[in-house]
């Protein structure tokens, strides 16, 4: 993580310690903000505020308040119309009731959907849409909040090595029909959700 401080870049301390989100941040936000490493004495944070901006907003005020900088969240919701209210702010948690694979912490929450759909065979049926909010708290009290959106379908099985989460079965609307696991990283990155609402935050960021 670039730790070098530029004159002409704002300083943000970045509130995720999942190293697959952290990675995604940084090759969306190189050479446009200096990212901090969240310390590591920072303990996690407890995820319960009932929406996604919630969520963010208690993250980025956590890492503020025990650094005194400036610090960016997100939190990323897949919303799923044939299962009206979820997955929502649970997204991460989906399958927090069932057992995580040993090699991908992932996969329980991609088997837990698939069941869930397994009676959907129509990629009308499985319409999705993935939302990510991004919330910089700043030590004067005062905070930035932006949004991206994606919308698309779940495959019926997963396909491709990349990604995380739900990567493998999220087909984006505006690709080529492949999912998000199946693209290089600019690829993604040219239509994901965390990147609109990244692009988004720079463009919002004060000069």
């Amino acid at each position: 993580m670039n730790v070098s401080a530029s004159p002409n870049r704002p300083v943000l301390v970045c509130a995720s310690a999942n190293p697959d989100k952290v990675r995604e941040i940084e090759l969306l936000l190189v050479g446009l903000v200096d990212l901090r490493p969240r310390p590591a004495a920072v303990p996690d944070v407890d995820e319960t505020a009932d929406t996604l901006v919630g969520n963010a907003r208690r993250k980025a005020q956590a890492v503020r308040d025990a650094t005194s900088m400036a610090a960016v969240a997100d939190d990323t919701g897949l919303f799923i119309e044939a299962l009206p209210g979820e997955l929502g702010v649970r997204t991460a948690r989906y399958a927090s009731d069932q057992p995580r694979h040993a090699t991908d912490p992932y996969r329980a929450n991609r088997d837990k959907l698939l069941v869930a759909l397994s009676d959907i065979a129509d990629a009308r049926g499985r319409r999705a849409r993935f939302v990510t909010v991004v919330v910089v708290s700043y030590p004067d009290g005062t905070e930035l909040v932006v949004e991206g959106e994606c919308s698309g379908t779940i495959a019926t099985e997963e396909r491709g090595e990349g990604g995380f989460g739900f990567d493998s079965l999220f087909v984006p609307d505006e690709g080529d029909g492949r999912t998000f696991a199946e693209m290089s990283d600019g690829e993604k990155n040219s239509l994901s959700h965390r990147a609109r609402a990244f692009v988004a935050l720079v463009g919002a960021l004060p000069d």
